[in-house]
């Protein structure tokens, strides 16, 4: 009798293709290499960061920084070869008619001090003390410069004085400074411990994160706080969380787009640039040339000026700051759906 040999039949494996899956995480530098490259792009970012810095605030000096003058034209030539005799190019004169037109000027910060000259050997210095104490100093020391060299007796006013809280006018830097961190961090660490979050809760958690932070900081720096923020809470909180929503869709991008590298880079222009060149320290007219412009277009620059504007100056920098802010969120959330959308596509293909 004869049996019929008999087949085994292997079951069918199945596969199962996610869009959201990725290939697996490269094992990354060793050797010698894992050695030394953590080493030279730490020493690049630090050597950036205090190049920076050391630029912008070793020896602060003021470019064409705006000041008024009320009074005779010959008194404005000889008040402005007097501020240019005794620094050269620092401040850029302007003439007002009237002491109420200069005193206006000075409270939407169109101008950092108003001299205004009376009858005889008398004038005003008009100055805000919201502005700081560097700026302060700048401005009387010119000015009594200039009305010692005239024989005038000069008498200084506050117009616009610091809060309680904050009498160095250091705060607003502090709160830019911790928002931009918080940014970075977000944007950095999204990716790390949620690598495969879509698109669109990605953007929830960004929100969130964003919403959050201006609330937080308002109450910490507002009248809650610390006082050292007088503007209205929910314009502190809105600008402080689009500065938030700005520097964290932008270091999301910054990954997305440059990979790896992207951590070093979103550290370099947003942290380093950014912070270094925000004017929460000293107004941008200190700056060198060369890091001038970055103050009018990285977020914590134009952030900080209209939170500024917003406790002391009418709204100074309020619109501007607003329309930068959300231009860099719209074009980091477009980078990121270009990005993320087109690698699920490519996974699913796959």
């Amino acid at each position: 009798m004869t049996t019929s040999p008999t087949t085994s039949v292997e079951p069918r494996r199945t596969h199962h293709h996610h869009a959201v899956d990725r290939a697996p995480a490269p094992q990354g530098a060793t050797g010698i290499r894992g050695v030394l490259l953590p080493v030279a792009i730490v020493l690049v970012i630090g050597s950036i960061f205090v190049s920076v810095f050391l630029a912008a605030f070793h020896a602060p000096q003021p470019h064409d920084l705006p000041v008024a003058v009320v009074g005779t034209t010959q008194r404005l030539e000889q008040i402005t070869g007097g501020l240019e005799l005794g620094q050269p190019g620092g401040f850029e004169v302007k003439r007002y008619t009237d002491e109420n037109a200069a005193r206006h000027a000075l409270q939407d910060r169109k101008v950092y001090a108003a001299y205004v000259t009376g009858p005889g050997k008398s004038a005003d210095l008009l100055y805000a003390g919201a502005n700081g104490p560097s700026v302060t100093s700048t401005v009387t020391g010119a000015f009594s410069g200039v009305a010692k060299a005239d024989g005038e007796r000069m008498t200084v006013q506050d117009v616009v004085p610091a809060s309680a809280g904050d009498t160095r006018g250091m705060s607003v830097f502090y709160a830019g400074f911790g928002v931009v961190l918080a940014g970075f961090l977000f944007g950095t660490m999204t990716y790390q411990m949620a690598p495969r979050l879509e698109y669109r809760w990605r953007m929830a958690s960004l929100a969130s994160f964003s919403v959050l932070a201006g609330a937080v900081v308002a109450v910490i720096a507002g009248s809650l706080g610390f006082a050292a923020l007088p503007g209205p809470f929910l314009g502190i909180a809105g600008v402080i969380a689009l500065i938030a929503a700005a520097v964290g869709s932008a270091s999301m991008a910054f990954i997305r787009v440059f990979g790896r590298a992207g951590m070093s880079l979103a550290a370099v222009v947003l942290f380093t640039f950014g912070n270094s060149t925000s004017g929460g320290t000293l107004p941008t007219a200190y700056l060198p040339d060369w890091l001038h412009p970055f103050s009018e277009i990285l977020p914590v620059g134009v952030g900080v000026r209209a939170v500024q504007g917003l406790s002391h100056f009418n709204n100074d920098g309020l619109t501007a700051g607003v329309v930068v802010l959300v231009a860099w969120i719209l074009v980091a959330a477009a980078v990121l759906y270009w990005r993320d959308t087109r690698g699920a596509s490519r996974a699913a293909v796959n």
